[in-house]
């Protein structure tokens, strides 16, 4: 039988392990979250990548999504040392992205940032929500009306209806009726896992203005597509990889 646990000992064992976290990240040796150099966090040309480049798309239902920067690089490393490796200072170099990705998306004062729930297991493993970290960094007010329900697989590795059939049905929404929210996410793929947010809050009454992500991953297959115009146009477009 599981026993449940008192909150104010989950947030004390929360609070310690973010504690250990930033202590390891002081006395163990570091190098920059972007490229490696040794002896410091962030060097400053990596931390001039990092400024935000605002894009938005539109994904499938006619959502707007504004991303601050796009996942390569040096944005990519940083965020997967942010997510990966407890470097939770980097979030405070990302949060320039996501402000700016979220005033994009149309956020102001009045309107609800609601970040995409971090998993459980995420949570005990890493000990704080990349998300929710960030957009407090960037001066995000965050409203937690987002629940996980059911657990889902790790999407690495999937597809795009692949990603949409795993997280369709995971997430609950409460709190929200008659808001207008932005969805804040650290990194969109396919859009699987923000539309499921859209599915979740649309179902609770809220009106979903846009969503805002610190990094978007390039979209290969359209810049694929445009370069095949291109060399068409040229006549040679038979000569393109596919």
């Amino acid at each position: 039988m599981e026993v449940a646990r008192h909150p104010a000992r989950v947030e004390l064992a929360r609070q310690l392990r973010a504690i250990a976290t930033e202590t390891l990240a002081l006395l163990l040796p570091i190098s920059c979250a972007g490229c490696d150099e040794p002896d410091i966090a962030l060097c400053e040309p990596c931390r001039a990548l990092l400024a935000p480049a605002v894009d938005t798309r539109t994904i499938a239902g006619g959502l707007r999504v504004s991303s601050g920067l796009r996942f390569e690089g040096v944005a990519a490393r940083a965020i997967r040392a942010l997510k990966a490796d407890g470097r939770t200072g980097v979030a405070v170099e990302v949060a320039p992205a996501l402000r700016s990705a979220a005033l994009a998306a149309g956020w102001e004062p009045g309107v609800l940032i609601v970040p995409v729930p971090t998993s459980r297991a995420a949570y005990r493993r890493r000990g704080y929500r990349v998300v929710d970290l960030i957009a407090r960094r960037a001066g995000l007010p965050v409203s937690r009306v987002l629940r996980v329900g059911r657990a889902s697989a790790d999407q690495r590795g999937l597809g795009r209806e692949q990603r949409r059939r795993n997280v369709a049905g995971t997430l609950s929404a409460r709190g929200a009726a008659g808001a207008t929210v932005v969805i804040v996410d650290d990194v969109i793929t396919t859009g699987a896992t923000l539309l499921e947010a859209v599915r979740a809050l649309r179902a609770a009454g809220a009106e979903v203005r846009g969503a805002a992500v610190v990094a978007a991953t390039p979209l290969r297959r359209r810049h694929r597509e445009t370069a095949a115009k291109h060399l068409e146009l040229r006549g040679d477009g038979a000569n393109l990889p596919g």
